[in-house]
């Protein structure tokens, strides 16, 4: 079954140098899945017939641009590296497009509302990393990733699963000027 999941997008000159890092980490895996993002609404709702994405242009339309800082990196226990994420929009944003697109409480995921952490993810054990090498790309996160950026952020980018675990862009939605 397709899924969709909508992020925010990277300055292009820095998500080459997130690229870059992670591809030093052969077992990463990331490259095949999906482009350096954060997401801001998970997969719960966002089902093949699209009847949400009506409802997600229109939320975006009124929802005003922001500032978004990456900072200091971290893990999610030996799981996950990724960089941290300074906005309180962010938050915001992720509330209203949980409004706009209702999913059922069944179907919200764990990392929604209350246990919403907006990230980067720059590794993960599920894509072949190793314990060790989680914590050693978090170590090298703040030599070769800093200095974070601050950035505007001006639109979201919905992606669509097009294999198991593999997401490509599918649409660009502005956010109010």
């Amino acid at each position: 079954m397709q899924q969709f999941f909508i992020g925010i997008v990277l300055p292009d000159e820095y998500k080459q140098q997130v690229i870059v890092f992670r591809d030093r980490w052969a077992s990463n895996g990331l490259r095949e899945v999906v482009e350096p993002h954060i997401t801001v609404k998970a997969q719960s709702g966002l089902t093949i017939d699209l009847a949400w994405l009506d409802k997600v242009r229109r939320t975006c339309s009124i929802f005003p641009r922001f500032k978004l800082s990456l900072s200091e990196p971290k893990t999610f226990g030996t799981a996950v590296a990724f960089l941290s994420v300074e906005s309180k929009e962010i938050y915001d944003l992720h509330r209203c497009l949980m409004d706009a697109v209702a999913p059922s409480p069944e179907l919200v995921l764990r990392y929604e509302l209350d246990g919403f952490h907006p990230h980067l993810t720059l590794g993960q054990t599920l894509f072949g990393m190793e314990d060790s090498e989680i914590e050693e790309m978090k170590n090298q996160a703040n030599n070769v990733l800093a200095p974070f950026p601050t950035f505007d952020v001006t639109f979201v980018r919905v992606y669509k699963e097009i294999q198991p675990n593999k997401y490509l862009p599918y649409e660009d939605i502005q956010l109010a000027t």
